[in-house]
């Protein structure tokens, strides 16, 4: 796609990698429902596809557009978030080396690092990336990789990317961001001095709650040919059919994050107000430690709230009141969906440093009406 000539978010959402087929002119990719392709001749490939494993049309229309929304050089799509970050720690790590991490990082991560990475060799540290200071302290000659969240989950914390990136190259070590909360459309970190970008594309970019999905971006080309490799030969790709679903998620996600966003405003300005409610956690508050660096890098403060109550039995009990608002793990659909992390999404961090406070309730505000919602809301709280 002409880039000099569709530059905006929206356009490219739509556009990148998906020019109409040339054969029939479909304007929207087909699903490449296949295995394999017929060559003409022994290594005589049409377009560079062999084998779906390698390359597949549909899952390279979906790369092609991530790479573009992210501002980067390539996009790999994968079976999961988690499937995309294991190749990557696994093309980049070898046994000795040292990752940072948020301390506060996604439970998921978190368990991928400490019962997958670690016992393979690779060791880790959990450190509040708001200190930046601290960041710095913590690097050591075998850091590879200083990973982030910002937003994290769940506690909303941000991190300020370009600082964190300075200190990441100062080391020789690469800035990966994971970019899950605030999506393409809100936040850019491979601008800001990133080197690769993660995705859960099961969230927001997928954004209906009926896929699941990861995404890698990078910057260096170099470096993308070495997690290819590693996503060929490790295999968590990307079906055609999943490809394709996200793929139609991302036309929309520019509009849906709007909406997300003026949506989780409304929620927060209610919390703030309401007496059963001890703390709200959201970037957008100015009273917010991160909000700040959040106003600078980010276009809008995003679709998810945190809030705080008296204690773990009031947080439990408003998450089992909510009607509207559905009990439920994962984030990022239309619908709005309510949970308690400690129990539930940040359970496998119970008993470690990154463990979430017992009367912590997570909300993904869906694109409902907000009368509604905070209807909702209101009457699980009174």
């Amino acid at each position: 796609m002409d880039n000099e000539v569709h530059r905006g978010f929206e356009t490219l959402a739509i556009h990148a990698g998906q020019e109409p087929d040339p054969t029939t002119g479909a304007v929207v990719p087909p699903i490449y429902q296949v295995s394999t392709y017929k060559q003409d001749g022994i290594g005589g490939l049409r377009g560079g596809y062999e084998y779906s494993r390698s390359a597949n049309p549909t899952r390279t229309a979906l790369e092609v557009c991530l790479a573009e929304i992210e501002a980067g050089t390539r996009g790999l799509a994968f079976a999961s978030g988690l499937a995309g970050e294991d190749a990557l720690i696994r093309a980049v790590c070898k046994p000795g080396d040292h990752v940072i991490i948020p301390n506060d990082a996604y439970g998921g991560t978190y368990r991928l690092f400490a019962k997958v990475a670690e016992p393979w060799g690779v060791e880790f540290d959990p450190v509040p990336l708001l200190d930046v200071a601290a960041v710095a302290a913590a690097v050591r000659p075998e850091t590879k990789i200083v990973w982030v969240e910002t937003p994290t989950n769940p506690l909303l914390a941000i991190a300020d990317i370009r600082a964190l990136a300075q200190i990441a190259h100062d080391a020789g070590a690469l800035l990966v961001v994971d970019n899950t909360f605030a999506s393409p459309y809100l936040q850019r970190p491979l601008e800001l001095g990133a080197d690769v970008v993660v995705h859960s594309t099961t969230k927001y970019i997928g954004g209906h709650s009926d896929v699941i999905g990861g995404a890698l971006v990078v910057a260096d080309e170099a470096l993308g040919e070495q997690l290819a490799y590693h996503q060929n030969a490790m295999g968590a790709v990307a079906g055609p059919f999943d490809a394709w679903l996200t793929l139609r998620g991302i036309k929309t996600l520019g509009v849906r994050m709007d909406r997300h966003c003026a949506n989780a405003e409304r929620m927060v300005e209610m919390l703030t107000r309401h007496p059963a409610v001890r703390e709200v956690l959201y970037p957008g508050l100015p009273g917010h430690p991160g909000h700040d660096v959040a106003a600078k890098q980010m276009r809008a403060f995003g679709g998810m709230v945190s809030f705080r109550m008296e204690s773990e039995e009031a947080a439990v009990r408003v998450c089992e009141r909510t009607k509207l608002f559905t009990l439920g793990e994962s984030l990022g659909g239309v619908e709005s969906l309510i949970e308690h992390p400690g129990r539930m999404t940040h359970a496998s961090v119970a008993g470690s440093p990154l463990e979430v406070p017992a009367d912590l309730v997570r909300l993904s505000v869906g694109i409902e009406d907000a009368d509604d919602l905070l209807r909702d809301l209101r009457q699980a709280l009174d």
